[in-house]
């Protein structure tokens, strides 16, 4: 995934510091529990009393029982997970569908699991996904966010992974939560409503790299103008950008 500058300037010594292991507590820690145990939600929310079912939840601006809130948040658009301050993974909006597939797929199975643990150990993976969650724990350079496009290799797909920092009423670090969604499918209904159309900017400093990662499917999605992207000219590949993945 590409990575804005400020990201990329960051000191690494500082970001690999994050306990990817979860060694610590924060407020809500569940302890005397087996992260790694893919019984962890059962025996958690058996441990801590947690409502269930058809039990109230007063949110601080509406009443909601929990099937309510599951019902409503395995519907909402996009894929979201929620990591605390610990590190520690612990919730995920579920497909209904079991053989769904998920952009950055997740299974109930990883509930309760460190971030070291749902991250692959390969190439620049865990470092990478340190940058960024030190960046938002440590609100860099101000952001308390971080928005990364992953080219897929098609022009009318836009994957993005948008990761928020969460506070409590405070205003402390609280961790984090991902928002993943394909946004063409959204851009491309805004096109089709308004009557407007993408075109590729001559003049843009941003997009190249992204462009040049992607193949354009001129024969469908009439509102890009995928023709103009071919005739540019493919210069080398970029090699000079950060890449992370998730």
């Amino acid at each position: 995934m590409s990575e804005p500058e400020w990201l990329q300037n960051m000191d690494k010594a500082e970001y690999l510091k994050e306990d990817f292991a979860a060694q610590g507590n924060g407020r809500y820690t569940v302890d005397g529990l087996n992260k790694e145990d893919p019984d962890w939600l059962d025996k958690a929310a058996e441990k801590t009393h947690a409502a269930s079912g058809d039990d109230y939840v007063k949110l601080d601006s509406g009443l909601m029982t929990v099937n309510q809130l599951n019902w409503m948040l395995r519907s909402t658009i996009g894929e979201l997970t929620f990591v605390d301050e610990n590190n520690q993974f612990l919730w995920y909006n579920r497909p209904v569908d079991p053989n769904a597939k998920m952009k950055a797929k997740r299974v109930p199975e990883q509930v309760g699991d460190t971030m070291k643990d749902i991250h692959p150990d390969i190439r620049d993976v865990i470092p990478n996904a340190k940058k960024v969650v030190h960046a938002l724990r440590t609100k860099a350079d101000g952001h308390e966010a971080v928005y990364m496009p992953v080219p897929t290799g098609n022009l009318e797909e836009l994957v993005l992974h948008y990761y928020k920092r969460m506070e409590d009423d405070e205003g402390n670090y609280a961790g984090i939560y991902e928002w993943v969604q394909d946004l063409y499918p959204l851009v491309k209904y805004f096109c089709e409503t308004t009557g407007q159309k993408l075109v590729v900017d001559p003049d843009a400093t941003t997009g190249a790299t992204y462009r040049r990662n992607s193949d354009p499917d001129s024969s469908t999605g009439a509102s890009t103008k995928a023709e103009q992207v071919k005739e540019e000219a493919k210069p080398e590949p970029d090699t000079s950008s950060a890449a992370s993945e998730n």
